[in-house]
Order: structure tokens, then C-alpha cells, then sequence
């Protein structure tokens, strides 16, 4: 199946090529159709199923078609990280080339000259906001946001939106905006707090269920059973083999680990760089354009990096712990062996995390192979 079958305005099936899209993903095939015939969406489908292209192409090809005022906001796009909502910016910069659409991204943690910039996007109108939910409801609270003219509201990972507390900002939000819109929900999970959010924000909604699925086949997954004393030194090792391993993402649960790995590996010589809630947004976005353009070999960070952020070309993931939820070590592991690559997926698993491999291997439904591993010491 090719994107013309789905009726898209020309300009937007012109920036689908420029982008280098050939054939609709699931999600996308299920989703476009449903957006255009104006029905609220409920969808699940994780992370790296091509969501975003699922909801801005449609949205892109109805503001293509119809006559809209520039000075409003038509489409509010609310996301969890300024990450996410940066890279969907990006995104429909490309898609929408060829059209005559303006987007903005809004979001926190950045300089003045941001601010500015967004708040006069807020006030004088762009089509498309990309925005988190909190940096958004400061600019409502200073008075001169106008979401009266919004037709379409899009939550991506509303999942992990209310894993980070978001949901009276969410009420908020929706508050400011009319009654008659289309509402389409994205989440990589479905628990109670998400059925009872769409119950209150969506009307007869559309559902698309693509739950979490397994990793890849193409990723490669095994295990280390180590001591977390031995854990510095094995990661070393790995990372060492530059022939093997020439862009790596270490992942662990704290930023204050996430700084130690940084440190211990930079004395080791290892190439690296560190992503976590403490750095300034532009610190972010130079870490971030660094390790796309292979400035240095190993990215450690926190989960923040783990959803949304689409890096090609990824050799090696390692959890340096073993993820405490079965689905964010899909998400994690789900950063290697994209667009149909290969890839290695590494846990390090210490005694007291048995539990937590077991709960993974039962949510995968078989065993991950072990590597054994003897210390020097």
C-alpha cells in the first residue's frame, strides 16, 4: 500500500517523498483514515511505529485542503519531554515543505529569547503547537493565549504524561479549548488512568490497539549476570571494541548514576557524552546533534531518552540495570536495530535484580540468552 491511497493533499504526499517515506506503518495505515473521516482516536502503539506521521499527515492534508485563519492555532499537539516535541516540530517541517503551514515547538528549561519567540507564536497565531504541558500552561496563565480556534488535540504518550504528573495540567489544557474538536490520544500503554482519561476528554472514539509488541527480531538480546561492583569495568570492555561497537546508548535508572558512568567512562578514554534532567535545554540539543552526527561514541542517560527520540544507526543498547517495568525495557532496547538494521540489546543484571529479568522474560515469553561472565579480579 502506498500513501496516494489515502487521498492526501498533494503537497503533503510531495513532503512524504522529500522525507523518504514508501509505505505506511501499521499504525499509520490504521490511523489516517480515521483522522480524516474526523472521528476522535484512541490508539495504542509504542514508540518507533511512526505515530507521528500517523497524526500529522492527516491533520496536515485537512489544513492543506481548507481555507483556515493564520492568525489562530488549529492544531495543539501536547507531548511529555521538550525533546519529543522539538523532534515532532522537526517533523512536520518536513512533511509540511510544500505547504503553507507554520509550526512552533514550546516548550521549557530554554533562554528568554525562546519565550519571546513562543509567545508571540501563542499570540499572533501558528497553525501547528508542539508543546509540553507545563511550559504551555504558564504561558495560559499569562493571558494572551487564544485556544478557542483549535479543531484538532493531539496527546502522544499521554501514558508517560500521566506517569510524570500531568494530568491536572492535561484538565487544564482541554479546559481552555472548545467543546467541538477532534481528539486523538496516543499511548504506548493502556492502564485504568488512560481509560479514564479518554472517557473524559475523547467522544465515541475510534480504538487502534497495537499494543507494546515485542522487540525487533533483529536485535540481538543478552544477558550479563554481574556484581555491581564489576559492572564499570565489563561496560569498559564492551565499549572498548570500537571495530564492534561504533554508537552505543547506555542506559541507567538515576541521574546521579548516569553522571558516575559518564565520569568512569571518560577516564577510560571512552569517547561520551551524558543526557539527563539537570542539563539546560540548548546543553540538551548540542548532546543530542552531537551523538546524531557521531561526534563522540557513547550517549549514557536516563529514560528521557529512551521514547521519542529516533536515532538511526544504533550498534549497541545497554541497560547498565535491568529496567523495573517489562515495557520500558521494549522502549529501551527499541533504540538499536531501526529502519530494519541490526542491533545488540545488553542487561546487566546484579543479584538483586533477578526478579525483574524474570518479569521481562515473562513478558517476552521466552529466555534471554546469557553471556558468562568471570571478573579479572
Amino acid at each position: 500500500m502506498s500513501f496516494s491511497r489515502f487521498n492526501l493533499h498533494p503537497t503533503v504526499l510531495e513532503g512524504i517523498s522529500a522525507m523518504g517515506y514508501e509505505k505506511p506503518t501499521p499504525i499509520q495505515e490504521a490511523a489516517i483514515p480515521v483522522i480524516l473521516e474526523g472521528c476522535d482516536l484512541l490508539a495504542c502503539a509504542q514508540t518507533g511505529t511512526g505515530k507521528t506521521a500517523a497524526f500529522m499527515l492527516p491533520i496536515l492534508s485537512i489544513l492543506a485542503n481548507q481555507e483556515h485563519d493564520s492568525t489562530t492555532v488549529d492544531t495543539l499537539v501536547v507531548v511529555p519531554t521538550r525533546e519529543l516535541a522539538l523532534q515532532i516540530d522537526q517533523q512536520v517541517e518536513g512533511f509540511a515543505y510544500f505547504a503553507p503551514v507554520s509550526s512552533i515547538a514550546v516548550y521549557g528549561g530554554s533562554e528568554g529569547s525562546n519565550w519571546d519567540r513562543q509567545r508571540q507564536a501563542l499570540e499572533h497565531g501558528a497553525e501547528i503547537i508542539v508543546a509540553t504541558p507545563g511550559r504551555l500552561l504558564q504561558h495560559i496563565q499569562m493571558g494572551y493565549v487564544n485556544l478557542r480556534g483549535v479543531k484538532h488535540l493531539v496527546l502522544d504518550e499521554a501514558d508517560r504524561m500521566l506517569d510524570m504528573g500531568f494530568y491536572d495540567d492535561i484538565m487544564a489544557i482541554v479546559a481552555q479549548l472548545p467543546a467541538k474538536r477532534q481528539t486523538l490520544m496516543f499511548s504506548a500503554t493502556m492502564p485504568q488512568n488512560i481509560r479514564k482519561l479518554a472517557k473524559s476528554i475523547l467522544i465515541d472514539p475510534v480504538e487502534i490497539n497495537l499494543a507494546v509488541s515485542k522487540p525487533a527480531e533483529n536485535i540481538l538480546q543478552a544477558v550479563y549476570h554481574v556484581h555491581a561492583s564489576h559492572k564499570l569495568s565489563l561496560l569498559a570492555e564492551l565499549l572498548g571494541k570500537k571495530d564492534v561497537v561504533q554508537s552505543a546508548i547506555v542506559f541507567a535508572s538515576t541521574k546521579a548514576e548516569v553522571k558516575s558512568i559518564e565520569g568512569k567512562l571518560r577516564n577510560e578514554g571512552v569517547s561520551v557524552a551524558a543526557m539527563h534532567s539537570d542539563l539546560e535545554q540548548k546543553q540538551r540539543e548540542t548532546v543530542m546533534r552531537d551523538f546524531r552526527n557521531r561526534k563522540f561514541q557513547v550517549l549514557v542517560a536516563t529514560d528521557i531518552v529512551a521514547r521519542g527520540i529516533d536515532i538511526e544507526d544504533i550498534d549497541l543498547v545497554v541497560n547498565y540495570d535491568v529496567p523495573a517495568d517489562p515495557e520500558d525495557y521494549v522502549h529501551r532496547i527499541g533504540r538499536t536495530a531501526r529502519a530494519q538494521s541490526d542491533g545488540v540489546a545488553i542487561t546487566f543484571v546484579s543479584p538483586d535484580q533477578q526478579k525483574r529479568l524474570k518479569s521481562i522474560e515473562n513478558f517476552l515469553g521466552s529466555k534471554i540468552f546469557v553471556i558468562p561472565f568471570e571478573p579479572n579480579d
